[in-house]
């Protein structure tokens, strides 16, 4: 544990969130030269939204920005000290690898359901076992904390990990729109896991939550110039499935982080927070998801049947464009998740709910814009 007046290295983090995106912005170019050689090209469909065939495989310039922004902040002195405390980095490099792995199959072969289930179980379950894990849980219905075992926190983080991937998967189905989620809230986690540091005076227990949220929003930045519409390459299984692993990992290295005697029993939301963060920065992706399940087990086919029923799928269909759905989506994410972060950052939480209260009512006039203006000539 660093003193209380210890420096916060924001700085040094903010110089691996650039050189992760410098990094991908570069190698993204060539991944994407790789992947119309290696055949990972994405042939027009009926349910997809572009015309033209287009390379993927982009998570992979992702993961190499990710892994050279982490390998440069081992050469910071400021924060070195992080990747000997907790095991996060090396888990999440290990699992990241994994994934990336099973998207690139993927992306080039295809995989079906089940198999690709298996390996985001698999890489979820490594980074469980080699120790980013989730093991305190505050319980708000009887006031106690409940610390999970081995299993326990090992089957909830899994459980996590795979909800974020497959949410981050699906909602994967416009130019820009995952990585620039990716970015939103990879920023929303960096900027709790940096409220953390400052209050709890630069402990080094959370350096490695931090750092990987910076990298993960310097590699979902650094590709958003290739892929906002008219995308030149899409990230692929092996970038979606790439930010669901981070989010969670970053997210479940958080939980760990808070210092409990600095809250009060009865304070549910900043004993929450690294809960609520989750749900927060993935709500609407993960509302998508389950909205997806529960519409094809209706329709009597297979939860993973694609379909054009997706959120940004209706946002086109009642007259947005192709950039305006990404950007409303964008504007809904954004508000939720740092509405979260502000609630357990700052201590007068009326000024975070009234912020957020406007927020999400000029998202929803923005939302429904198309919508009034068709009714218009019919009002007239």
């Amino acid at each position: 544990m660093i003193g209380s007046g210890a420096v916060v290295p924001l700085r040094e983090l903010l110089l691996v969130l650039l050189i992760s995106g410098t990094v991908t912005f570069l190698a993204t170019g060539g991944i994407r030269v790789l992947a119309v050689a290696f055949g990972a090209v994405a042939v027009p469909r009926e349910r997809d939204v572009h015309v033209k065939p287009i390379p993927r495989m982009g998570g992979v310039g992702m993961y190499v920005g990710v892994v050279a922004a982490v390998l440069f902040a081992h050469q910071l002195p400021a924060l070195r000290r992080g990747f000997d405390y907790a095991p996060d980095i090396p888990a999440v490099l290990v699992a990241a690898t994994l994934i990336v792995l099973v998207g690139i199959v993927d992306d080039r072969w295809g995989l079906d359901a089940l198999t690709k289930f298996a390996g985001q179980v698999t890489a979820a379950g490594v980074m469980a076992v080699m120790g980013l894990s989730w093991y305190v849980i505050y319980n708000p219905f009887n006031d106690t904390t409940v610390v999970l075992d081995a299993l326990q926190g090992g089957l909830v983080t899994v459980g996590i990990t795979v909800t974020l991937v497959n949410a981050m998967n699906f909602v994967d189905g416009l130019d820009g729109l995952a990585a620039g989620l990716g970015l939103i809230c990879a920023g929303a986690v960096f900027v709790f896991t940096v409220g953390l540091l400052y209050s709890q005076g630069g402990s080094v227990d959370t350096y490695p939550p931090a750092l990987l949220a910076a990298a993960l929003a310097g590699a979902c930045m650094g590709f958003l110039p290739h892929n906002f519409s008219p995308a030149r390459i899409f990230m692929g299984d092996s970038g979606s499935m790439l930010i669901g692993l981070m989010l969670a990992a970053v997210s479940t290295g958080a939980s760990g982080r808070i210092n409990l005697a600095g809250y009060g029993p009865r304070d549910i939301v900043g004993l929450l927070s690294p809960l609520l963060l989750v749900g927060a920065v993935m709500f609407i992706p993960v509302l998508d998801l389950l909205l997806a399940i529960v519409r094809r087990v209706r329709a009597g086919v297979s939860f993973s049947t694609p379909d054009k029923m997706h959120l940004h799928h209706r946002l086109l269909q009642i007259g947005h464009s192709h950039r305006r759905v990404v950007l409303v989506i964008y504007l809904w994410v954004g508000v939720l998740a740092f509405g979260a972060v502000g609630t357990s950052l700052i201590h007068d939480r009326r000024i975070v709910v009234l912020m957020m209260a406007g927020g999400l009512v000029f998202a929803l006039v923005v939302t429904a814009i198309p919508g009034l203006r068709r009714k218009e000539p019919a009002d007239s």
